[in-house]
């Protein structure tokens, strides 16, 4: 069956409306609230229990970040997610230049570009293009078979980009010993010019894992 959340109240009315047969039948559950609300993500994972499920989404771009952690971080993430968003965004996710936004999109999942999707197509038209991506295979594998633990993880990537103009090994010693940090560096002969942008999640992976076994 197909669980919809829609916030604005003329739009609901509208679905509801458009979809009423469908609702009747039970094949349908149409859910009028913010999805970033604890409430509606309550009723959501209520209903699906622990089924199998699959995300289709046009989310307002503001939310993308907040969205996408909130269902991959639950005890029951989807299987897939297919989102529109902003298309710079997109392409960060997507993109070789890192930032904690497609970092955390690639711990738990493999994005992928699908298309864009010019302003032209809405009413009215916004200043930006669209684009549609697609975020499969969406676990906590990362985590598990690495033995990292998600909050120290996070907690660790966002230091590491907290001064953008400073090299990353700079940044991380608000939370790692700067001993530890120099130690790793040079195990790995990675280059101390290195700034959060240009650590990929493998180096990531390093970082945290020795940090947590000091």
């Amino acid at each position: 069956f197909y669980i919809g959340v829609e916030k604005d109240d003329a739009l609901f009315e509208m679905l509801s409306e458009k979809f009423r047969e469908e609702i009747e039948a039970g094949n349908c559950i149409l859910l009028h609230g913010d999805i970033l609300d604890s409430v509606i993500e309550e009723k959501i994972f209520s209903l699906i229990g622990k089924r199998t499920y699959k995300i289709i989404a046009n989310i307002p771009y503001y939310i993308t970040g907040e969205f996408m952690r909130k269902f991959s971080e639950s005890s029951n993430p989807p299987a897939k997610m297919v989102v529109m968003v902003q298309k710079e965004v997109a392409k960060r996710i997507v993109d070789t230049k890192e930032s904690i936004l497609s970092i955390s999109v690639k711990a738990y999942g493999n994005p992928k570009y699908v298309c864009t999707v010019p302003r032209k197509f809405f009413r009215p038209m916004p200043n930006v293009d669209s684009a549609v991506i697609s975020i499969e295979n969406i676990s906590k594998k990362f985590f598990f078979d690495n033995k990292i633990d998600e909050k120290t993880f996070f907690e660790i990537l966002k230091a590491g980009f907290a001064h953008k103009r400073k090299v990353v090994i700079k940044n991380l010693q608000d939370k790692i010993d700067k001993n530890t940090l120099e130690s790793i560096w040079n195990n790995e002969n990675w280059s101390k010019d290195l700034r959060a942008e240009n650590i990929t999640l493998e180096m990531w992976k390093k970082i945290v894992g020795n940090t947590c076994k000091s």
